[in-house]
């Protein structure tokens, strides 16, 4: 498993709340893919991250955004995308 970085680890701990995960945040690696195979995450767990993204960071992330695969294709993607659109 390679390192998190600060920011992976801050979005993992905020994954791992918003959808209750069994396996610690620190334990996921920047690489696993988020849904379906991975962390087998589904469409709700998707509303709900993105929720606590918009919260945390200030920015929304829309539901009909084609880009929506690449984005959340990781934990390591997810997290590229809010350094980029972060206002807070």
């Amino acid at each position: 498993m390679e390192q998190q970085t600060k920011l992976e680890g801050e979005v993992a701990k905020l994954i791992a709340e918003a959808v209750n995960l069994e396996t610690p945040a620190e334990a996921l690696d920047p690489d696993i893919r988020l849904f379906r195979e991975g962390l087998g995450l589904d469409s709700i767990d998707l509303l709900e991250i993105a929720l606590a993204i918009s919260r945390k960071y200030g920015f929304q992330l829309r539901s009909d955004d084609p880009a929506n695969g690449t984005i959340f294709a990781s934990l390591r993607t997810l997290s590229a995308h809010i350094a980029q659109h972060r206002t807070r």
